[in-house]
């Protein structure tokens, strides 16, 4: 059984990359996060780009453990927003990772912008490292609607206020195999799979 590090600590990125696999059959590889592995210091997230934030985790973990690492950085970019809050959108009203207080500056910096002019997409880049080695980036994106009130309790951060296109629910009111199949951080990470099909 090969380790994959997924360098993360957020327990649905972790079980979304273990469905993804499983999906795949990819049962060969066995996916870790970070809790399951010695702490080692962590670059903060600089760069201004979703692929440098990416990669500059995936390098980090890799040599830090070992072990083939994956990482991703993703957020929403709001066309109204001129691509805001971008790689900002953890920390978009100023406390990192404060899902609810995030939603609620985009949902009030929105609040005269009309239906027609409410798109914006969730953008994921990923990036495979193997230590030593070679390192792949890739990016998923997934396109919708904001809306102007929260629905539905699956998935966290924007997806209670996010329509995909061609779908009248939102992100958080799909099933976990249903947004796995149309998700940004999906789409992203299928992209991946020759590299991870390599390793199994």
């Amino acid at each position: 059984m090969t380790k994959l590090l997924l360098a993360s600590r957020n327990a649905k990125k972790l079980a979304e990359l273990r469905r993804i696999l499983a999906a795949e059959g990819l049962d060969g590889i066995e996916v870790i996060g970070l809790d399951d592995v010695p702490e080692f210091p962590e670059a903060p997230e600089t760069d201004p780009t979703f692929e440098g934030n990416a990669l500059a985790k995936a390098r980090d973990a890799a040599a830090a453990t070992g072990l083939p690492s994956v990482a991703d950085d993703s957020g929403i970019a709001i066309d109204a927003l001129n691509g805001m809050p971008g790689v900002l959108s953890a920390r978009w009203s100023g406390a990192h990772g404060d899902d609810q207080a995030n939603v609620d500056l985009v949902l009030a910096q929105l609040g005269d912008v009309p239906d027609d002019r409410r798109g914006g997409g969730f953008v994921c880049a990923a990036a495979f490292v193997v230590p030593g080695g070679e390192s792949t980036v890739v990016r998923g994106e997934w396109r919708g609607t904001i809306i102007r009130a929260m629905r539905g309790t699956n998935g966290f951060g924007y997806d209670p206020i996010f329509v995909p296109e061609g779908h009248e629910v939102t992100s958080a009111e799909l099933s976990p195999e249903e947004k796995d199949l149309l998700s940004h951080r999906g789409r992203a990470l299928r992209l991946l799979l020759p590299n991870l099909r390599a390793l199994a």
